[in-house]
């Protein structure tokens, strides 16, 4: 998998399918917060990433705190963000 260069990245956080996604300056990851009615919501969510998530064959870091969720994500093998990285942006704001 090649990692996007900044120009592709930028186009690609532009897309209305990964609304609301932003570019972390220090680590170079994408991340969004999702918020949730309560934990339960919250958790169901986590839920339906995880199978996401298998099925891509690529796993975001996630952190739960009580009503909400924290996504990023990079390509590791590819040394940045990837297409990868932004299809499974894009499922989770699909849900």
């Amino acid at each position: 998998m090649k990692a996007y260069t900044p120009a592709e990245v930028q186009a690609a956080l532009s897309e209305a399918t990964v609304a609301g996604w932003q570019l972390h300056a220090t680590t170079g990851e994408i991340f969004k917060q999702f918020k949730f009615e309560n934990f339960v919501a919250a958790l169901e969510f986590v839920n339906k990433i995880g199978v996401i998530a298998e099925e891509l064959q690529h796993h975001p870091d996630i952190t739960i705190n009580y009503n909400r969720v924290n996504l990023s994500v990079t390509t590791h093998d590819a040394g940045g963000l990837s297409a990868l990285d932004f299809k499974l942006a894009a499922r989770a704001n699909g849900l």
